[in-house]
């Protein structure tokens, strides 16, 4: 069915249409990653515990707050992906609206062709000659319109882009320092039977990792060079509610979307995971 939406999109506009579509997917893997690697992180805590070792049942559950945060950075990234995807759209509208005009254009063209081949001397060519006329003026506003909104619109889409993937790539550094902080805890001395390992003593130690890692991530900002632009426009904006209601008509949409994140200025952390471990 998506396949026949596809079709119904103006020729000018499918190009864009598919990659937005495809980076919908995309976004989907991310969610579903994060969702993942929450569930891997409660996995890891729940046999810690079952391992009836203290060092190992606080230092896997531990460690399973940072893979949850990182299951939580994924979604913030898919959330930051979306709002580089809705400004894509713009692009993708401003090129379906261009489409008639075009169409139009080439339209009134051919009709002088054929009518000056089968009846040259007709007074209907002076009319269609006014018409062509008018058509390639509104042709000519529409195309400058285009070509001003497809340039504005990809580097602020792509301005989102890049920002979100130094956002997430920093912040998955934090957590993975800091986690790698806590396998310093386990002795993994050996013993031979009969021994009994010393007892675990850096329940505390670990406890300071974890709000550690949460006073990073909270102090964390950004540090990309902003983009410049001579565009007169303000930073698209997306509204989230509005595209969850979007996505079903999504391809045959050729309206302009509202929008929520300024460029460069991606979603914050929440640190949830870890500040609810150390709270």
């Amino acid at each position: 069915m998506s396949t026949f939406r596809g079709l119904q999109q103006p020729e000018l506009s499918r190009k864009l249409s598919r990659l937005i579509k495809n980076e919908n997917s995309a976004i989907s893997a991310h969610e579903s990653a994060g969702r993942e690697r929450a569930a891997i992180a409660a996995a890891l805590s729940e046999w810690g515990e079952s391992t009836e070792d203290d060092a190992v049942s606080d230092i896997s559950d531990k460690l399973g707050v940072m893979l949850a945060e990182m299951g939580e950075q994924e979604d913030i990234f898919a959330q930051n992906l979306e709002d580089y995807r809705g400004v894509l759209k713009h692009i993708r509208n401003m090129e379906a609206s261009v489409q008639p005009s075009r169409d139009q254009r080439q339209k009134v063209t051919d009709e002088i062709a054929k009518l000056k081949y089968k009846d040259p001397t007709s007074t209907r060519l002076t009319t269609l000659e006014h018409e062509l006329v008018r058509a390639e003026a509104q042709n000519l506003v529409a195309e400058a319109q285009l070509s001003n909104t497809t340039r504005t619109k990809l580097k602020e889409a792509f301005d989102l882009h890049t920002a979100a993937v130094i956002e997430r790539a920093e912040k998955q550094i934090i957590l993975a320092r800091h986690a790698r902080r806590l396998l310093n805890f386990i002795d993994d001395s050996p013993v031979v039977p009969g021994d009994t390992r010393k007892a675990y003593e850096h329940e505390m130690d670990a406890r300071q990792v974890l709000e550690d890692t949460e006073a990073d991530l909270r102090a964390w900002e950004p540090s990309v060079e902003p983009i410049p632009s001579s565009s007169v426009e303000a930073p698209t904006r997306v509204n989230h509610h509005a595209q969850v209601a979007e996505e079903e008509h999504d391809e045959e949409s050729v309206t302009h979307a509202t929008s929520g994140v300024t460029v460069g200025n991606a979603v914050p952390s929440s640190s949830k995971q870890v500040e609810e471990a150390v709270a």
